[in-house]
């Protein structure tokens, strides 16, 4: 059963680094593009900002 068990903790380890380097990826991306990033987050929220103010207004 030793052979089971480290087989699966193999499977287990070889699947993290993918998906931790894919968040290193993203990560180093957002910092690379800095102003992009900011753009979009900056337009993201006066977009939800502007269809809550909408809304408030509609069904006031």
């Amino acid at each position: 059963m030793d052979s089971v068990t480290s087989t699966t903790a193999v499977k287990a380890e070889s699947k993290q680094p993918e998906k931790s380097s894919f968040v290193k990826l993203a990560m180093r991306n957002m910092v690379k593009k800095r102003a992009t990033s900011l753009f979009h987050f900056a337009l993201t929220t006066v977009g939800v900002l502007a269809v809550l103010v909408g809304l408030a207004v509609v069904f006031h």
